[in-house]
């Protein structure tokens, strides 16, 4: 399965770039003045969710009102003053999973005092009703948009770009508009947040690869540093796209902070995902929400090399099975949280930072070398550079795995597979790069061929790319995972077929005939030279 490189057209995997979102997107941009990004998100964020649920309210209102005067319809009713009251009853709408909307916090009624000084104190009423009508909202809205600082005028404007997306049609929804816009805007606003951006948002691209490697056809899915939850957005979209269903998997996470954790529960609303985020944000370390959990899949990108992640309180900790993890850097702590959570067929696909593959300072080597000698690493893969807008740090994907002879795939005990794809990717732009669809089947579809998955086709090592490897020879190498120490270099055909000798012979005649004809310019600039009166 695993194949030479390709240097032919790549598709972009920027699956936010679509269509209209980065119209969208400059012209709400525009809207945002003096205002930093950081801060303008939730605005922006805000309105969108707000506008989500009010047109799936709109859409159940105007289906209810159609039945209630169809005379033919069995839900007919004769006497308007009972129309309205089946028209007003929340029941109709929380029964088909649609958030109940008061009647001042429906789009058409803040569209209309778009205009008014008054919009921001509306537009937090109306977030305020809706929390209190349905409960899994209570305390995830902004409300803050009434503040004296935000610009009433420029609110205005942006309730009346929010509010001609279209939505409501049934084409719009099918290819699901609003959540890709919201996840466009995210991307967007953790690019324009530089570093702060990466602790809410992790590439679209790279959340793809870990889905497509582990596959999470059902079961429990965990993320434990969930951001803005597209992890389970992305996992959700691939069991539909594999014939499955939403509730093929539960999902469960935690965020340690809660404006990021607020995003987490707007976007999975916005999916219609129900996911256990805990009721509240908390941090994985300190106050672990899910601690009886055990995990078929852990999909996480952790924040990298954290300091300060209150070590000393956790020293005697039962998730440090494999060593105590350095007071000054995270990355073990995480990786052995995530291996706690993990069930006895469960795998993890995770994102750290390089330097997780081959440190031995602070006990972190030990470490590693407890855990490949578990036989609990199943894949390394180098990612190529720019992938992330949090950093410049080079970060790879450890692929973890309880049982490597469980029955769905062949038995793998004591090998490791090694793939370096640190050349892939396109640059969309000047800092930028991202992995493209053929890159992402690439790296996924030499891991399913090695692991054994039925139709993925029979894997080989190929120079420069990928490399099956054993536990003994991973130990010759002191436990260091860096791929580039076992895919060797990548071959490069010579597809030059002309003999030397002949090869010579026709360079040489080249280079006399080339030596002949500056001969004769040399004779023609000295003869023009003469012409000028500039002869010697």
């Amino acid at each position: 399965m695993a194949r030479k490189k390709s240097n032919g057209d790549k598709k972009s995997n920027s699956g936010a770039i679509i269509g209209f979102e980065a119209k969208l997107w400059e012209a709400a941009d525009k809207l945002r003045s003096n205002m930093d990004a950081a801060e303008y998100k939730h605005v922006v964020l805000g309105l969108i969710f707000l506008k989500y649920i009010s047109d799936s309210f709109e859409e159940r209102y105007t289906h209810i009102k159609r039945e209630v005067s169809n005379p033919k319809s069995e839900w007919y009713v004769a006497e308007p003053d009972q129309q309205y009251a089946v028209l007003e009853d929340p029941d109709e709408y929380l029964a088909e999973n649609v958030f109940w909307v008061p009647r001042v916090s429906r789009w058409s009624y803040l569209q209309a005092h778009a205009k008014s000084p008054k919009i921001g104190v509306l537009i937090d009423d109306a977030m305020v009703e809706i929390e209190k009508c349905n409960p899994i909202l209570k305390g995830v809205l902004p409300k803050d948009f009434g503040r004296a600082s935000l610009d009433k005028q420029r609110l205005g404007e942006l309730v009346d770009l929010v509010g001609g997306i279209t939505v409501g049609d049934k084409e719009s929804r099918s290819k699901d508009v609003l959540g890709r816009v919201y996840e466009y805007f995210l991307s967007q606003f953790a690019s324009a947040e530089g570093k702060k951006g990466g602790q809410f948002y992790t590439p679209r691209c790279v959340v793809r690869i870990l889905v497509a490697m582990l596959a999470p056809y059902h079961g429990r899915v965990y993320d434990p540093a969930c951001g803005s939850g597209g992890m389970f957005v992305q996992s959700e979209e691939f069991v539909e796209a594999h014939g499955g269903r939403k509730n093929d998997i539960s999902v469960y996470g935690q965020e340690s902070n809660s404006t990021t954790w607020r995003l987490a529960k707007m976007n999975l609303a916005i999916r219609g995902i129900e996911g256990n985020l805990g009721d509240h944000a908390a941090d994985s370390f300190a106050n672990d929400l899910h601690k009886d959990l055990k995990a078929d899949y852990i999909l996480v990108n952790p924040p990298f090399n954290m300091k300060d992640w209150g070590s000393e309180k956790l020293r005697q900790d039962v998730r440090w099975k494999y060593g105590i993890p350095p007071k000054n850097n995270a990355n073990f702590a995480w990786m052995q949280h995530f291996i706690h959570h993990l069930a006895p067929t469960g795998q993890a696909g995770v994102v750290l930072a390089n330097g997780s593959m081959s440190s031995n300072t602070s006990g972190e080597g030990d470490i590693r070398r407890n855990i490949v000698e578990d036989d609990l690493v199943d894949c390394m893969v180098a990612l190529p550079g720019q992938l992330f807008y949090s950093t410049q740090i080079p970060a790879c994907l450890w692929f973890l795995s309880r049982d490597k002879k469980n029955n769905r795939f062949r038995n793998r005990r004591r090998e490791i597979l090694f793939i370096d794809a640190r050349t892939m990717g396109v640059m969309v732009d000047r800092t930028h790069r991202e992995l493209t669809d053929e890159d992402i089947d690439r790296i996924a579809g030499t891991y399913h061929a090695w692991r054994g998955d039925d139709g993925a086709g029979e894997y080989e090592d190929v120079p420069g790319f990928c490399k099956s490897e054993t536990l003994e020879e991973v130990a010759k190498h002191g436990y260091v995972l860096t791929p580039g120490r076992y895919v060797g270099a990548e071959i490069v055909e010579d597809d030059d077929a002309e003999p030397f000798a002949e090869k010579m012979e026709r360079l040489t005649a080249e280079l006399r005939n080339q030596i002949l004809k500056s001969h004769e310019l040399e004779t023609i600039i000295e003869s023009n030279l003469g012409d000028l009166n500039y002869d010697k």
